[in-house]
């Protein structure tokens, strides 16, 4: 059997920070195959797009996330004791703390947070002569986020964290001065997330039973230990950040009802297209684009042995795309969802595979209630409109969204 092709660049790191989005998916065409192995900060890696690979990638115990994202981006994202950091059962025992706070109540919870939050914006908005959606729906969401999760927040409180978080997001994707402020102003947040647990374990700060904050401040890991603060600071935040970074999809979700108004007519009344309407948005626009794993346990795919310890990264944004599933992916078509599979392997925005043995995002309720709610508002809660602007996005920045940030204007709410 044919092994995997090479991709004959010595190094291709600057085009990854040139391409962006559709660098795996660019060179899997090229090559005439889903895999290629390339070399990329001037380390082997194996680069894999489609269903296939996602099934290979997400098999259970198979891989590992330590090591196999750069350590800055890891730092801004997970850190170190993170869930995403261990493996085995230690992960499973921590999976289950994340699952837990993912009940269906919980996520209403969560949207019922986000309105209150962003009705409770609107009269400022309504004075503003310009609003950027990009720009604002982070501090919405930082507020609705915290509240979910029983953390006390002032004003001047949910100002700087949502300055903060946006930094980590938006240097993740980054080298430079962009992933170096994110880092400064990461360790900022990490120090007030620990005298939050510190404050629920001293027991000067009350919190209601079953919050995020509660439940991490006192969650037993498979030692049956309470968590070093530091880790449950950095998990605290691991419930946080995620929840403002839906903010590029709330954004792409205003985007998308802008350019294609007849599935706001859609989206406004029915509640079945409102779900394909949101899934169409995570499928459609860029999210996260690839994600990395190295090696636990050898193994054999397509000719090619993949040794332990081996670096692969799997093409998110292009499996997202793969023709082959999902026919014309380059049209925003929410319709499709009324036939897609269900699949756990062809559709992964927030990453493929089992909720509670793999690695997959446990937030993924969470965004897809998110987004609902925030196409609710936007379609049913306020009136507003959107002037001529730069709505053009860039693949080559990671993460990315519309150039102007979607700038709308005269904004009035509409009463529940």
């Amino acid at each position: 059997m044919p092994g995997i092709p090479r991709d004959k660049s010595p190094d291709t790191t600057l085009a990854l920070l040139r391409e962006g989005y559709p660098f795996i998916t660019n060179r899997c065409r090229q090559l005439g195959s889903d895999a290629f192995v390339t070399r990329m900060m001037l380390r082997r890696v194996v680069c894999m797009r489609g269903e296939e690979a996602a099934r290979v990638f997400y098999h259970p115990g198979r891989f590992t996330r330590n090591g196999a994202i750069p350590r800055t981006t890891f730092a801004l994202l997970q850190d170190k004791g993170s869930v995403a950091s261990l493996d085995g059962e230690a992960h499973r025992v921590r999976k289950r703390m994340f699952l837990s706070l993912m009940k269906p109540e919980a996520v209403r919870e969560m949207g019922d947070a986000l309105e209150r939050a962003w009705r409770a914006t609107l009269p400022a908005w309504s004075r503003m002569d310009r609003v950027v959606v990009r720009d604002e729906i982070g501090g919405v969401l930082c507020r609705a986020a915290c509240d979910w999760a029983g953390v006390p927040l002032t004003e001047a409180e949910a100002v700087e964290r949502t300055r903060e978080f946006r930094a980590m997001i938006g240097g993740a994707g980054s080298v430079g001065p962009r992933a170096w402020r994110g880092r400064v102003l990461r360790a900022r947040t990490e120090g007030w997330a620990r005298a939050q647990v510190e404050a629920v374990r001293d027991g000067s700060l009350a919190v209601r039973d079953g919050s995020a904050l509660e439940v991490i401040a006192w969650h037993r890991d498979d030692g049956g230990e309470l968590l070093p603060v530091k880790v449950a600071a950095v998990e605290l935040l691991n419930i946080l950040r995620p929840i403002v970074a839906v903010d590029r999809f709330i954004t792409f979700a205003a985007l998308a009802l802008h350019q294609h108004p007849e599935t706001a007519r859609e989206a406004a009344g029915d509640d079945r297209y409102l779900e394909m309407f949101t899934q169409e948005v995570r499928r459609f626009y860029p999210f996260f684009p690839v994600i990395g794993g190295r090696v636990l346990e050898p193994f054999e795919w397509r000719g090619h042995r993949f040794a332990e310890r081996d670096w692969v990264l799997l093409d998110l944004y292009g499996t997202n795309h793969e023709k082959r599933v999902w026919g014309d992916p380059d049209r925003f078509r929410p319709e499709r969802f009324v036939i897609w599979d269900g699949s756990a392997f062809n559709f992964i925005p927030q990453g493929g595979g089992d909720f509670e043995t793999g690695h997959r995002c446990p937030g993924e309720w969470i965004t897809i209630e998110l987004v609902k709610r925030a196409v609710r508002m936007l379609v049913n809660g306020m009136g507003y409109v959107v002037p001529r602007q730069d709505l053009t996005v860039s693949l080559s920045d990671m993460p990315t969204g519309p150039a102007s940030g979607f700038v709308i204007q005269r904004v009035e709410a509409v009463a529940a």
